[in-house]
């Protein structure tokens, strides 16, 4: 077999000698001892057995590993091709005479913006999502994209990437069970063969395994770290030359920051159990040495990565940090920010135990009895501290994201994954390792057993079920998604007269990746150059519909594909016709049961920026855009005593010309509340006016200060058309921006644009 497959998967066993000196008895007793004939079998047939066995476990976790993909991935294209003759109902002769197949899918329209990515990289564009977007921040994962872009170079491409993806799936949770093995030294080598059962066991786990995300490649890459940590930290390794052997493991531990950011929790697992137990052996020197050597790796890619986004974006955090976590949602307060974490830490351990381990909620906890036994035997101590750490902190730093709830749990399923690994570890030492010495140790090893067989069994009963349903769920999600995104990517590029320019997407994936064509993305992970839409779109959709007014019009997005409900008025104001639309059959895993794509039309965006009521001879020497963040952070916009950031949108006739809408979005005020920001570009010599644009609903009473002097108030009356008001103030004789101060004394109100005029020369 290869060396290196010996490598990893070769599990030390406990000689004839050992064993006797450990349990202090005849050889009679550990023949009479349940479950060890497979040991007997390997003396029989002697060395050949031994160099042979670890060949034998590869081949049995290989077949583990196909007969489960092919279980999710045959029901995927079961699923398709109904999808197929659905829409091709001419096609059921050939179904019958050839055999034909459905296409292969995804089961994750997320799936997809990873082979967007992937085709711009092997096309020598990386980090950019679409054509002549620029570079982005929002891929969840930096590695994979380039780990599938190899596949997409060698001549997958279109839907034929994903079966490159489903590939590195198989090699990578292979390697998870090869690599798995290592927790097994000083076992019975036949305990190890739980690890394909215990991980591949968990229908959840699969589903996302398989998904075509990053999750198996994140696991594999684990497993690296785990061998490369093992041979760190074995207690038969030396101390001396541990901070080289460090390097190594650091190297890896940067891999699974690149493929997940998440992945640091595994970071700090590995460094603080290794630096640990070296500390016991060579000293704190020794020690500190390994810990950098495992960490510095992943704090350079953490750097590098946060510098590019903040020089190539504004912003040093990711997209999709911005457009996930709780903490960067404007809308909540502290307090609110941290009961969603709590919230979101309870919902894993109930969605878990409840659901994917077992149909009855109740024998979902059997993972949790089983998990932890590894902490009780000295052999099985170390990986178990570091399976748990991982898994704890994993499900803390998870909890901090506002998307966990969905896509069947993806987020979580790492975490799965580990707690699974615990678990086989729990059983192997039920299984292998008496609790006790002496005349009881027969009885002990039978108790132990026996408790061991009935939670494999029990836990098996109670997955059963739900392994079934995420095998239909998963082909159900793929052809939802094939239905509804593939066919809908076709339409444009292939049927729409003339070809779209580009289009607006309410979320980034299979549409610009089967049409081809330009996309801009509502929700912030595709990006446009350095315009913050991952930040407008946890504000409101009407501060995203601002920042296309820093969009020329001639790249405006020509065709609005959306989920009509998930965007408010904006299919309705911008949307000038429908054009085609998709329709999901028993849709479970997209946003709507429809996606339907408009004719978009912006003119209404077009007067936004110009005021109606300056007079003759006056200019505008500035102005503040409300609800636009570019223009909130060119003028240091600040909110006061409000809570959250609300944003609204109207439109109403322009009164220049009633036949032509004019729109604008704005910040909402309630009692109390105020907002301050900067003007600059005045003449000191000349007096000024503020104009304020608003459209009130209901009466309200703005103060305005100047530099903290009072300089005005203005009572708003309700009005239903645009309101420009107008507030005079002395200029303040400084060099430094003019600081500007509004309250909200009594009433409700949304103001939209505010300019600063003065006469002109």
């Amino acid at each position: 077999m290869p060396s290196g497959l010996a490598a990893v998967s070769a599990v030390p066993s406990l000689s004839h000698a050992e064993s006797h000196r450990a349990m202090d008895r005849p050889w009679a007793d550990k023949i009479a001892a349940g479950g060890r004939w497979l040991d007997r079998a390997a003396r029989r047939l002697g060395p050949g057995w031994t160099r042979a066995e670890p060949l034998l476990y590869g081949l049995y976790a290989g077949v583990c590993v196909l007969w489960t993909a092919c279980l999710f991935y045959g029901s995927m294209r079961q699923q398709t091709l109904f999808a197929m003759l659905w829409q091709d109902p001419a096609r059921y002769q050939q179904v019958l005479s050839q055999g034909l197949r459905g296409e292969w899918s995804a089961p994750l329209d997320d799936v997809f913006i990873h082979f967007d990515f992937a085709q711009n990289v092997a096309r020598g564009r990386p980090f950019e999502w679409s054509v002549g977007n620029g570079y982005t921040s929002g891929g969840t994962s930096l590695l994979y994209p380039f780990v599938l872009a190899v596949g997409y170079r060698l001549g997958w491409h279109g839907l034929s990437l994903m079966v490159w993806a489903a590939v590195l799936a198989c090699v990578c949770v292979f390697g998870l069970m090869l690599a798995a093995r290592r927790m097994f030294s000083g076992l019975p080598r036949w305990t190890s063969y739980v690890v394909p059962l215990c991980v591949l066991g968990v229908g959840g786990l699969d589903w996302s395994l398989f998904s075509g995300m990053e999750v198996a490649l994140l696991l594999g890459l684990w497993a690296l770290a785990l061998v490369l940590w093992d041979d760190l930290t074995r207690p038969d390794v030396p101390a001396r030359g541990s901070a080289r052997r460090s390097v190594p493991l650091g190297l890896a531990c940067a891999a699974i920051v690149a493929t997940r950011p998440e992945g640091v929790v595994a970071v700090m697992a590995f460094s603080v159990t290794a630096a640990g137990i070296l500390a016991r052996r060579g000293g704190a020197r020794q020690a500190l040495f390994v810990l950098l050597g495992a960490v510095v790796p992943t704090l350079f890619v953490l750097a590098v990565q946060a510098t590019a986004n903040y020089l190539l974006t504004g912003q040093a955090s990711a997209a999709g940090a911005l457009a996930k976590l709780e903490l960067y949602n404007p809308r909540l307060t502290r307090r609110e920010v941290w009961d969603a974490w709590l919230f979101y830490m309870g919902y894993q351990v109930a969605r878990l135990t409840t659901f994917h381990f077992a149909e009855n909620p109740y024998w979902g906890w059997i993972v949790y009895c089983v998990a932890p036994l590894g902490f009780i035997f000295q052999t099985t101590r170390r990986y178990a501290v570091l399976l748990w750490i991982t898994v704890v902190l994993w499900v803390a730093i998870i909890a901090t994201n506002g998307q966990v709830r969905w896509q069947n749990e993806r987020y979580l399923m790492p975490a799965v994954a580990w707690i699974m690994l615990a678990a086989a570890v729990g059983l192997a030492a039920l299984f292998g390792l008496p609790v006790t010495r002496g005349p009881k140790r027969k009885v002990a090893m039978a108790v132990q057993r026996g408790l061991g067989l009935v939670a494999m069994i029990a836990f098996a009963h109670f997955q059963r079920p739900r392994f079934a349903q995420q095998v239909w769920f998963f082909g159900r999600a793929s052809r939802n998604i094939y239905e509804q995104h593939v066919t809908l990517g076709r339409r444009l590029a292939h049927e729409l007269r003339p070809t779209p320019r580009r289009v607006l997407l309410g979320d980034a994936g299979a549409i610009p990746y089967m049409s081809g064509l330009p996309a801009l993305d509502f929700v912030g992970l595709g990006g446009y150059h350095t315009l913050p839409f991952a930040e407008a779109s946890r504000v409101s959709v009407s501060a995203s519909i601002e920042l296309l007014e820093h969009v020329r019009p001639e790249d405006r997005p020509d065709v609005i594909a959306v989920y009509p409900s998930w965007w408010g008025d904006l299919p309705l104001w911008f949307g000038a016709r429908r054009i085609t639309q998709a329709y999901a059959r028993g849709n479970v895993i997209c946003g709507g049961w429809w996606k339907v794509v408009y004719l978009a039309d912006w003119s209404p965006l077009d007067p936004s920026p110009l005021p109606f009521s300056v007079r003759s001879g006056e200019l505008v020497v500035d102005d503040l855009d409300i609800a636009d963040l570019l223009s909130e952070r060119q003028h240091e916009f600040r909110l006061l005593n409000s809570p959250r950031q609300r944003a609204e949108m109207k439109m109403l006739p322009d009164p220049r010309n009633p036949q032509v809408d004019l729109w604008d979005a704005g910040r909402y005020l309630g009692p109390g509340e105020a907002f301050t920001f900067e003007l600059t570009g005045f003449d000191a010599s000349l007096p000024a006016r503020l104009v304020l644009r608003s459209a009130p609903s209901e009466p309200a009473r703005l103060d305005i200060f100047v530099e903290d002097q009072p300089s005005g108030k203005l009572i708003l009356e309700r009005h239903e058309s645009w309101l420009e008001s107008e507030i005079p103030f002395s200029v303040p004789r400084t060099d430094r921006p003019i600081r500007v101060r509004i309250e909200n004394k009594w009433g409700f109100s949304v103001l939209y644009h505010l300019w600063a005029v003065q006469p002109g020369p």
